[in-house]
């Protein structure tokens, strides 16, 4: 199964030639595999703003992997580190930003992302979820014996948290990543403090 099906040629929820005025960051939230970097580059192009992925930033910043950083240093360093990325990406012009699939948990980043922005959970269910991370070499949580039960215990673990978000949007292996950002706009434009047309 593929990620995602191939861009249409056309698409009802087509975004094209309308003008948005993003107020606020829009913050990606999700477990792994919920296509945060892939539904948030589209949507970034679609508003015409800058698109940010907090993983990408600590790992130029640390000049390893997140794969490394967990191996090296350990998770709870990784998690404090990730908080100052957060922070540090908040206070830029608004944009679209993704974040690694346990960023929402910690209180301390729910609550700055709803100060300086707005967060969308990208609500995927756990077949889904693994269908597109199960050939992947690049997930440390799920370098276990059997990273499908694993996938399944992280996912009951964070789902009550990701229900924490300020929107939701639910995917589905049906969806193209423009029907994805098609809804993502959607619900953002029920909340004209973070995003309204022009």
């Amino acid at each position: 199964m593929t990620p995602f099906r191939e861009r249409k040629q056309s698409n009802e929820r087509d975004t094209a030639g309308v003008g948005y005025q993003l107020k606020k960051t829009v913050v990606l939230v999700g477990m792994m595999g919920a296509g945060k970097t892939a539904v948030g580059t589209a949507l970034a192009r679609a508003l015409n703003v800058a698109f940010r992925d907090s993983d990408h930033e600590l790992e130029a910043a640390a000049n390893r992997t997140i794969a490394e950083i967990f191996s090296r240093d350990g998770e709870t360093f990784f998690r404090a580190k990730e908080s100052q990325v957060i922070d540090r990406l908040l206070q830029a012009e608004p944009g679209i930003l993704s974040t690694g699939g346990g960023a929402f948990l910690a209180a301390r980043n729910r609550k700055a992302i709803s100060h300086h922005g707005v967060s969308v959970w990208l609500n995927a269910d756990v077949r889904l979820l693994w269908s597109r991370v199960r050939h992947k070499d690049t997930r440390p949580l799920l370098r276990t014996a059997d990273p499908f039960a694993t996938l399944q215990k992280i996912f009951d673990e964070r789902v009550p948290l990701y229900q924490k978000a300020d929107l939701s949007v639910q995917s589905d292996a049906r969806y193209s990543i423009d029907d994805m950002v098609g809804r993502v706009i959607e619900v953002l434009l029920t909340r004209p403090d973070v995003l309204t047309r022009k």
